[in-house]
């Protein structure tokens, strides 16, 4: 069995497949203290849960965009599953990356073009709600062009509580008015409305420059908020990334 590992900068997601079949997943949250004892302790309660251990895995594969953290992974793999973990890099993945500094690429943005070349039509964008919300473009050809980064939706919350003395810190929920009756639902509002303009906006101008319509497809925490009302966005793929490193280990 696989154990694929997507190392994000706010959780860290564990899943096991069976052949192309996802037995199961777990997240946590990522702390780049965190050691491989205390990784294993954690897989090794979830694993029970599903009747799984160690020795049942045969490989591991990695999308890490938190560097701190990759040294204790490594460390887990050694000491307690006996295999050498692959970490994604713009070297070993089956896709095109048209960039002139192609190492710049966050592992999980390649990670999810792989993903969409495999299951979708292209041309494509994948939005990904995660600490930072990313825009990734693929082109006809499957060759990944580039994209745009935004602060992700959280972060901007948790910095607007922090830079303010009186504004608190909120949840993200779905809004159906701009106009708010109290200072929580003025701030749930305005981001709500703000990033499904951001949103909206960004893929209006990227089909603009791809010059015809592409796939929109969302992933990522709160691409179900907000891909119940923008209509441009095609689909919500919650397993996306996970997808693209089980591609990628087949292509090895």
């Amino acid at each position: 069995m696989l154990l694929a590992i997507d190392i994000g900068n706010t959780n860290t997601v564990f899943a096991v497949y069976d052949g192309d079949d996802l037995r199961a997943s777990w997240r946590c949250q990522t702390q780049s203290g965190r050691t491989q004892d205390e990784y294993a302790a954690f897989l090794q309660q979830v694993f029970a849960l599903q009747d799984l251990l160690f020795d049942m895995v045969s490989a591991v594969v990695v999308c890490s965009v938190v560097p701190a953290a990759d040294r204790q992974i490594k460390r887990l793999c050694a000491d307690y599953i006996g295999h050498e973990p692959v970490f994604v890099t713009h070297e070993n993945v089956p896709v095109e990356i048209d960039l002139p500094q192609r190492h710049q690429v966050g592992a999980d943005r390649i990670v999810n073009a792989v993903a969409v070349c495999e299951d979708y039509e292209l041309p494509a964008i994948v939005i990904d709600f995660g600490t930072a919300t990313t825009f990734d473009v693929i082109d006809a050809n499957g060759v990944y062009i580039g994209g745009a980064i935004a602060p992700g939706i959280h972060l901007s919350i948790e910095a607007l509580s922090r830079a303010t003395a009186k504004l608190p810190k909120v949840g993200v929920q779905k809004m159906h008015r701009a106009i708010a009756k109290s200072t929580d639902e003025a701030i749930q509002a305005g981001i709500y409305w703000g990033y499904t303009g951001l949103i909206e906006k960004t893929l209006e101008q990227i089909t603009l420059e791809l010059g015809e319509q592409p796939s929109v497809i969302a992933t990522g925490g709160l691409a179900s908020l907000f891909a119940d009302h923008i209509e441009a966005i095609d689909c919500v793929d919650d397993t996306l990334t996970l997808r693209g490193l089980l591609a990628i280990y087949k292509g090895l």
